[in-house]
């Protein structure tokens, strides 16, 4: 690694790793862990699944550092691998659905990193929207979690997930879309019950400071006609 005070790059500590420096992976994985989480976490949609699918990736990063190309940044090539981990137990939980789908609200010994939350009065709204999100195809959510909730620049996730840019701009345009139209249903039903809910129930108006008089119902309105 580099001498003085100045801090390794993400490159020289992989090159180091390479070299025998039984210090520089896990500092590298210190720097990324987080991030790298957040990802197999919003892509997947549950904990467990998402440490392993981590663990599964450093494990691999680990072993294969000296096939690292330099073509693209390391956190690109690491997290390229993170996807594709996460995308892998996807693939295989779907071919074998042995387990009910999980809501990601586990607690248990997981990487320590801020997981993207909302705040408690719009918990059900991140409940829906996180439900949409596990519905759209893998290639569609993959994308999306990438620049719209990790907020990655479109060229930089076309190099994670390996595709064109055009790809990634039209995976996102067609996960919006659905991800849209599913929120607008749920939002229109939610609604729906809330004015049956309230059809008949009376209007108050202020009548002095602090005080509402009840105004009559459109039944007693007719009566009084």
């Amino acid at each position: 690694m580099t001498s003085g005070d100045a801090s390794p790059s993400d490159a020289e500590l992989l090159r180091a790793h390479v070299e025998g420096d039984r210090e520089a992976f896990g500092e590298l994985v210190r720097r990324h862990r987080d991030r790298l989480w957040a990802v197999a976490l919003r892509t997947i949609g549950d904990r467990e699944e998402a440490a392993d699918a981590v663990q599964d990736a450093l494990l691999a990063a680990h072993r294969n550092a000296a096939r690292f190309r330099g073509d693209s940044a390391v956190t690109t090539w690491l997290h390229r691998i993170v996807v594709n981990a996460s995308l892998d137990r996807i693939r295989r939980r779907q071919a074998h659905p042995t387990v009910p789908l999980p809501d990601g609200s586990r607690s248990d010994d997981r990487p320590s990193g801020v997981e993207p939350a909302a705040p408690v009065a719009d918990h059900e709204t991140s409940l829906l929207v996180r439900q949409a999100l596990a519905d759209l195809p893998v290639d569609q959510r993959a994308a999306i979690v990438l620049v719209d909730v990790q907020g990655y620049p479109v060229a930089e996730a076309a190099e994670i997930l390996d595709v064109a840019v055009g790809t990634i701009k039209s995976r996102c345009a067609r996960g919006r879309a659905r991800m849209a139209l599913a929120l607008g249903e749920l939002r229109g039903r939610d609604s729906g019950h809330a004015s049956a809910g309230n059809q008949d129930a009376p209007e108050t108006v202020p009548s002095g400071p602090g005080t509402t008089q009840p105004q009559p119902g459109r039944n007693e309105r007719r009566d009084q006609r």
